[in-house]
């Protein structure tokens, strides 16, 4: 072979070679942008050069390994930030509810304070009525309940009286303005007065 032709094909490639890695830096790019996943394959599909070429040049090798570190450092950080929010929303869940528990167990020692102390006036009052007056008290709330049933019949009778009384009423005011429709249309018609 000719020196000259030797040197020719050195440049072609060097030329080809420096045109691949043109390709390789944009499909890198491109698979950032897009956030597709960096592989060397991946690289190598979308840059149309062999995947021995990426291996064996070590611009090319050197391109793809700090892309694929820095696509797996940005992979582990944005796992690592999901991470941290899901957490801080398990932590806050776990706060709130910590707390409606603290209330909640705070309400049931009041309500039974309360309890408590109305069981405490209910022995008291049984302790103060003796036998006799809970008799004369059954007695004298029956004999109450009886008088509100009374007093409920009484209640229902004027009420029907009222409504009768009322519809008298109506019957005879309707029976008057005929009464007075008639006597006026018996008198004679008078002219209106003029001067």
């Amino acid at each position: 072979m000719k020196p000259h032709a030797t040197t020719a094909a050195i440049d072609a490639r060097r030329r080809q070679a420096a045109q691949k890695l043109e390709q390789v830096e944009k499909a890198i790019g491109q698979l950032r942008r897009e956030r597709g996943r960096l592989t060397v394959r991946a690289v190598a599909e979308r840059a149309g050069a062999s995947v021995t070429f990426l291996y064996e040049n070590s611009k090319a090798r050197a391109l793809v390994s700090n892309a694929v570190d820095a696509s797996r450092t940005r992979q582990v950080r944005a796992a690592q930030a999901e991470h941290e929010q899901i957490e801080a929303s398990w932590r806050e869940r776990a706060l709130n509810a910590e707390a409606e528990l603290g209330r909640t167990q705070k309400e049931v020692f009041a309500q039974r304070q309360q309890i408590g102390e109305l069981m405490g006036k209910l022995r008291d009052l049984d302790q103060m009525v003796p036998g006799e007056s809970v008799q004369a008290l059954t007695s004298e709330n029956i004999t109450l309940k009886r008088r509100v049933q009374q007093l409920t019949r009484e209640h229902r009778t004027l009420q029907e009286r009222l409504e009768g009384a009322r519809s008298n009423n109506r019957f005879a005011d309707k029976r008057i303005a005929d009464l007075e429709a008639q006597v006026l249309a018996r008198l004679p018609h008078q002219p209106p007065q003029g001067n």
